[in-house]
């Protein structure tokens, strides 16, 4: 049978597509494979995918992996953002704005003077443009995996937001940093050059973010559709971020100031049956796109190791490990001064009292970097004296410090004996606010009942001691932990009793009792039931 040259080169396209299919589905099975096996060792699970990508590089049969930095800072990191902003609380943010700010700008611009200066002394012939763009690439933290490490081990409230708020804005004051940087190896670049850039990209992206996030809440306000509302809310971080980097102003913080501004009006903005879809399909989002970028760098290394054959050993171990050292150092350095420095103010002092040395020690060491640095060595160093070996640097910067910090940072947290959040105490809260809910819900049935008096009496005794139920829950879960709590007792045997119902109604659909459409509306009754059953 005869083919042309057409159909063959469609056979060609459709088989590359099949096989960028297959190897996306392989990555994505090994990050489910790693979070499953995260539950049963003592290692968060972004490191844990690094460290399979080391592993799965040199197996025999697996395709050589080159990140697309394209793919990374277009594709990825909009929804990661988004949902880190989306996620964060905007009174904790503006709690601990000054350490916030200390890091992800005063920071960033430190570790890149450091490190730019260390490797323009290390490295043999690098320009000194190029030595400032390799400490902006290396500079921002990548505080997913800090953060995974610090919820996993407990670590105060405080802490988790300061690193949470830091890895919002850091990015953007390293690559507007970077951009400066670049455009200085190929002329000359004056201070009011970069701050009329900083300004430029901070400005510009969170007047276009805030701008973005106001149409997109007219449109969930105006839409009464759950499936239309989820798909505006993935539409939303890619748009705020394209118009953004369309007129050079930043992508990082137009994404984070939409994410922020419309995260205060969730549930005002979204109906509760698009809340319902929404948040746990931004979960699935987040915990794919956060194992597919680590499996990644893992699996980057081979691709890496090419780029720097030929170059003498003594110079890239040397300055790989100086400049770690430095970027490792440098956050120390800045951290513990910002930290109590700023409370020699008087005002400062009183409003906000100095922490515990621990504090800013485990802040110091939760500086892991990850996959935003290691797209934007690929992105920025081609074409950059030396890019070659200052993108390895960056590698073992990235790798050494989630592998080395990460693994490291759990130990150091328990040495350090730091409180976690305090489940008395978060109990307590619920219950007094539960209180105080659970009365002006009943005040407000009263008030409902006397303008209709048609309302069934057996109806406003259910509705009454709904609400009195909820308010003893919370409460009850102050008593003695030496019991089986009621509310406990109640959820483990409401869970049999729909187990039984589901079951049930399964055999006389299998039977050709009810119909496949009546057995889904029911289902979906049971799931939402034993869904709310879920909290302890």
């Amino acid at each position: 049978m005869a083919t042309d040259g057409t159909t063959l080169a469609a056979a060609a396209d459709s088989a590359v597509t099949v096989g960028g299919l297959f190897e996306i589905l392989g990555l994505v099975v090994i990050v489910v494979a790693v979070a499953a096996l995260s539950r049963r060792v003592p290692v968060a699970g972004p490191i844990l995918c690094v460290l399979v990508g080391f592993a799965l590089s040199y197996v025999p049969g697996v395709p050589e992996y080159r990140i697309d930095p394209n793919v990374v800072l277009l594709l990825f990191l909009p929804p990661l953002l988004y949902s880190a902003a989306w996620r964060t609380s905007n009174r904790s943010l503006r709690a601990n704005l000054r350490p916030i700010a200390l890091l992800s700008v005063g920071l960033v611009l430190f570790t890149t003077l450091v490190v730019g200066l260390v490797a323009w002394a290390v490295v043999p012939g690098l320009p000194l443009a190029a030595a400032f763009a390799l400490g902006a690439i290396v500079a921002p933290p990548d505080a997913v995996a800090a953060t995974a490490v610090a919820r996993r081990t407990g670590l105060p409230r405080r802490v988790v937001s300061i690193l949470e708020g830091e890895s919002l804005v850091n990015d953007a004051t390293a690559l507007t940093t970077l951009r400066v940087a670049i455009a200085a190896v190929a002329g000359s670049v004056t201070v009011m050059d970069f701050a009329g850039e900083f300004v430029l990209a901070a400005a510009g992206g969170a007047a276009i973010g805030l701008a973005t996030a106001w149409v997109a809440a007219q449109l969930h306000r105006r839409n009464d559709e759950p499936m239309i509302d989820v798909v505006l809310t993935l539409l939303t971080p890619f748009t705020s971020y394209l118009l953004a980097e369309a007129v050079h102003a930043s992508g990082v913080v137009a994404v984070v100031s939409t994410g922020l501004w419309l995260s205060t009006r969730w549930y005002r903005t979204f109906s509760a049956a698009s809340r319902t879809l929404a948040d746990p399909l931004w979960t699935v989002i987040d915990f794919v796109l956060t194992g597919l970028v680590f499996v990644l760098i893992g699996l980057e290394l081979p691709a890496i190791l090419d780029g720097i054959r030929g170059l003498p050993l003594g110079t890239v171990v040397g300055s790989a490990v100086t400049v770690t050292l430095a970027v490792v150092l440098s956050r120390a350095l800045w951290v513990f001064p910002a930290t109590y420095l700023a409370r020699l103010v008087p005002r400062v002092r009183r409003r906000d009292p100095a922490p515990p040395w621990q504090f800013p020690a485990v802040i110091s060491w939760a500086g892991m970097r990850g996959v935003v640095s290691l797209a934007a060595a690929l992105a920025y160093l081609e074409g950059v004296p030396q890019g070659e070996l200052l993108t390895f640097i960056t590698f073992v910067v990235v790798v050494a410090t989630l592998v080395g910090q990460g693994l490291t940072l759990p130990w150091l947290i328990r040495r350090l004996a730091l409180p976690g959040p305090s489940a008395t105490e978060d109990a307590l809260q619920e219950a007094a606010v539960q209180h105080e809910a659970a009365e002006a819900a009943v005040e407000r049935l009263d008030e409902l009942v006397a303008g209709d008096g048609e309302v069934p009496s057996e109806v406003v005794d259910r509705l009454r001691d709904k609400a009195e139920i909820r308010g003893l829950f919370a409460w009850e879960r102050l008593g003695s932990q030496d019991r089986e709590l009621p509310s406990h007792a109640y959820r483990r045997l409401r869970r049999e009793m729909l187990a039984v119902e589901r079951a049930v109604f399964l055999r006389a659909r299998d039977e050709g009792r009810i119909e496949e459409e009546v057995l889904t509306d029911i289902m979906r009754e049971i799931d939402t039931e034993e869904l709310l059953l879920s909290r302890d």
